[in-house]
């Protein structure tokens, strides 16, 4: 009993790489796409994408609306997103930490914990001054026209509600995401 009481618990704050190992998505925020590959090959492609109302870079505070470059994995899936269905990246990585530790922006007991939450395969702190809840997801009830019109997001990457559905047949917790 308490082996199942533990099981449940940590899977709470954890993510376990439950996907296939080889496939990963690559963000591309200049052609507004994601390639899910398999190793280096390319499966598939979902095209019309939206990131951030600040463009794609280096995220320097909570409220940017930058999409951050950088390497994460998919660390939860929220079903009952207002998006529709929202996978939530594992955003700060170790390496936007490091930058923001130098820069002044997080302090040393900040970025210790996101550290940490990386070593242990559990999902970063969402609430530090670099902002967090970053993901990708659907357009829930939004208008699919103002989607192809023009970045709307505060800083995850948006497809439609068909792309985002079909999207979560290939992919699951641990599924590696580079954003470029």
């Amino acid at each position: 009993m308490l082996r199942i009481y533990l099981l449940l618990c940590c899977s709470f704050f954890s993510f376990a790489v439950s996907a296939d190992s080889d496939v990963w998505l690559l963000v591309d925020t200049t052609s507004r796409k994601i390639e899910v590959k398999k190793g280096e090959q390319t499966l598939e492609t979902l095209d019309e994408i939206a990131i951030g109302r600040g463009g794609a870079g280096l995220k320097t505070h909570r409220g940017d609306n930058i999409t951050p470059f950088g390497n994460y994995r998919i660390g939860w899936v929220g079903e009952r997103s207002s998006f529709r269905r929202f996978f939530g990246l594992t955003y700060p990585s170790v390496e936007d930490a490091e930058m923001a530790l130098q820069k002044g922006i997080i302090d040393r007991l900040t970025y210790d914990r996101i550290v940490t939450a990386h070593q242990f395969h559990q999902i970063p702190p969402q609430n530090t001054p670099l902002g967090g809840q970053i993901g990708i997801h659907g357009l829930g009830h939004a208008d699919a026209r103002i989607h192809k019109t023009f970045d709307w997001t505060h800083g995850c990457i948006a497809l439609t509600n068909t792309q985002i559905d079909h999207l979560s047949q290939l992919v699951d917790t641990g599924t590696v995401v580079k954003i470029k």
